[in-house]
């Protein structure tokens, strides 16, 4: 996999202190588990955030938390965790990665798809007011309507790819939109392309027709 667009490391530094969202930790997690360049990013990121917090209280100043932890670590000794079996991935969810395959499996056997024309769409469960989390499949040749943004989208490609005027991205590559990007991506000719995409608000339709509509729409 050769994955050339990546989170930017303010994302991941809100990632690996638990500063983000929900919705856009589930695009983050999966990305990371398909890009072994931006795990060993977070996983240093979280070695400097447990750093800093040693520095601002030192072991001396934790003698109860030390003596809670040997408590908890002999109490497991004696008491084996027992970890129930993990439930059996459903066939048409195999092949996304762990994050986003949890999250679907606790929805069902399938991945939700709703098709419109060329394009299918299926929603999953977002905690935060205003966030969407959405997949995509788009048929070979196909496009998405030419849209900006109210506020960040976040795209990762799961099988096949996309262009727009920012380049092309193919499997593990995670484009990061804001209100300055106005763009139509376009699936690539041989295979149709899936992503899971995040937004913290409602996408602007910008086209001919894309303006008429916009108001009436809660895309």
């Amino acid at each position: 996999m050769n994955i050339s667009h990546h989170p930017d490391q303010t994302l991941l530094l809100d990632y690996a202190t638990g500063a983000m969202s929900d919705a856009f930790s589930l695009i983050i997690a999966t990305h990371l588990a398909m890009c072994p360049a931006c795990r060993r990013e977070v996983s240093a990121l979280e070695r400097i955030g447990g750093a800093m917090l040693d520095r601002e209280n030192p072991p001396q100043a934790r003698g109860d938390d030390f003596e809670a932890l040997m408590a908890r670590i002999e109490r497991d000794e004696r008491e084996p965790e027992v970890r129930p079996a993990r439930p059996p991935v459903p066939p048409a969810l195999a092949t996304f990665p762990r994050p986003l395959r949890d999250r679907l499996t606790s929805l069902g056997s399938d991945v939700p798809w709703n098709r419109r024309g060329a394009i299918e769409t299926a929603f999953l469960p977002a905690a935060e007011p205003g966030h969407k989390i959405r997949m995509l499949r788009i048929a070979p040749g196909h496009g998405v309507p030419q849209h900006s943004h109210r506020g960040t989208e976040l795209t990762l490609v799961l099988e096949g790819g996309f262009s727009d005027i920012t380049g092309n991205y193919v499997r593990g590559d995670i484009q990061v939109a804001d209100q300055e990007l106005d763009h139509q991506p376009l699936a690539d000719d041989q295979v149709a392309c899936i992503c899971l995409a995040v937004t913290s608000d409602r996408l602007r339709l910008t086209g001919p027709l894309g303006r008429i509509i916009d108001p009436l729409l809660r895309v």
